[in-house]
């Protein structure tokens, strides 16, 4: 005899703390790896915030655990089950644990996409109807592109748990994608970086040495231990971040790479470990009351900002003017792009190109110039041995 699978929706009994207060205890079975099953709880959330047991069945816990126990049943095909319910489980089994990675996608999930898509059923989401909301987002392209791609993702775990067979934002784009609303990225020259440099104080002064020497991201030179360094071999290994002050993994894999040090960096990192350097933990910028390195947004709002106003170049330079000002000063020294790409440690040679492409106006004129030069010299060339014919020409 075959036993009939039927849809499970488990169970709800309101319990009483030791602490004081009741919550809802959610009940269900879940099948072991041997084959049998197991009857299992969990508390859903307090009988205060939860009023009514459909309310606490409408709970993300038990919407995104009752898609999870149900998987093997064909009840989804009869009932597709709503974004919401999908949006629920991504959040508890496939989030993303990088902080600043976790926190962008938990307000694109909350602003913009729970409240338009999750009372939808994932079957009715159409490419046109996502493309079109997308349009109408008071968003930047970039972000619009970014809460497309999360959408995306979202479906391709739907399409794993076998909820969907299809995956609708393949077909949705976003127009002007690559493209930044702001003005181009201030770029310094070397000059203004050293005003800039001049009337920043200790210790803040050699980060922003490093940030102009290496390119590097705040959020990698604020986490950095003398452990990284090579000082024998003259390099540096990159290989963590750390934003609103969690310590983690660089960025992207290409981001942890081996970099050059120039002997003139060297020395200014030399000084700066015997004047104030000392960590318990190996810190290179431990903060003297935390032991814990500095946060890079009050570094730039006290001291690299207000420097950019004494040096008279406004209120726009940040941590991030640094990088755009390394790449156009390689972009001055007639570094190949592929050298360059290494040393930006972009993972692809158009982020190098498009992204942080702005070089120098001096250097443009100056390049320019020598286009210039170069053709009207074989455009010389060219006429004195046409001259030269013609008086051959006439002379015979």
């Amino acid at each position: 005899m075959f036993t009939r699978t039927r849809y499970q929706a488990g169970s709800f009994k309101r319990k009483s703390r030791k602490r004081g207060g009741m919550v809802w205890e959610f009940r269900y079975y879940e099948t072991e790896p041997d084959g049998g099953r197991r009857r299992k709880s969990i508390i859903v959330g307090t009988v205060a915030d939860l009023p009514t047991e459909s309310a606490a069945r409408q709970s993300s816990v038990v919407r995104s655990l009752l898609l999870r126990i149900n998987a093997e049943r064909p009840h989804h095909r009869l009932r597709p089950p709503l974004f919401g319910d999908v949006i629920a489980r991504y959040e508890k089994e496939e989030m993303p644990e990088r902080h600043s990675t976790r926190t962008s996608y938990i307000s694109h999930l909350r602003n913009h996409i729970r409240p338009r898509w999750g009372d939808v059923p994932i079957d009715s989401i159409r490419a046109m109807a996502v493309e079109d909301w997308l349009r109408g987002l008071s968003l930047a392209p970039k972000t619009k592109s970014h809460v497309r791609g999360l959408m995306h993702v979202i479906f391709e775990c739907a399409r794993r748990w076998e909820l969907t067979d299809n995956n609708p934002l393949k077909l949705v784009r976003v127009r002007d994608a690559t493209k930044r609303l702001p003005a181009a990225p201030r770029v310094l020259t070397t000059d203004e970086f050293c005003r800039i440099a001049a009337l920043i104080v200790e210790p803040y002064r050699t980060q922003v040495w490093v940030a102009g020497f290496l390119g590097l991201r705040a959020s990698e030179i604020m986490p950095l231990r003398w452990s990284d360094f090579d000082f024998a071999d003259g390099a540096l290994l990159v290989q963590r971040s750390m934003v609103h002050g969690r310590v983690a993994d660089v960025k992207t894999e290409y981001s942890r790479e081996r970099v050059p040090l120039d002997p003139a960096l060297v020395e200014l990192l030399r000084r700066h470990q015997r004047r104030d350097g000392y960590s318990p933990d190996g810190w290179v910028f431990p903060n003297p009351v935390t032991g814990r390195p500095y946060h890079q947004d009050s570094i730039q709002q006290h001291h690299i900002r207000r420097a950019g106003r004494m040096a008279g170049l406004g209120d726009g330079i940040g941590w991030h003017t640094f990088r755009h000002s390394y790449r156009s000063w390689l972009d001055d020294t007639g570094a190949p792009l592929s050298v360059q790409k290494e040393l930006m440690r972009h993972a692809s040679i158009q982020t190098t190109m498009n992204v942080y492409g702005k070089a120098m106006t001096d250097t443009k004129r100056k390049a320019h110039s020598k286009v210039v030069e170069m053709v009207m010299r074989s455009e010389n060339s060219r006429r004195l041995a046409t001259d030269d014919r013609k008086l051959s020409a006439i002379g015979s």
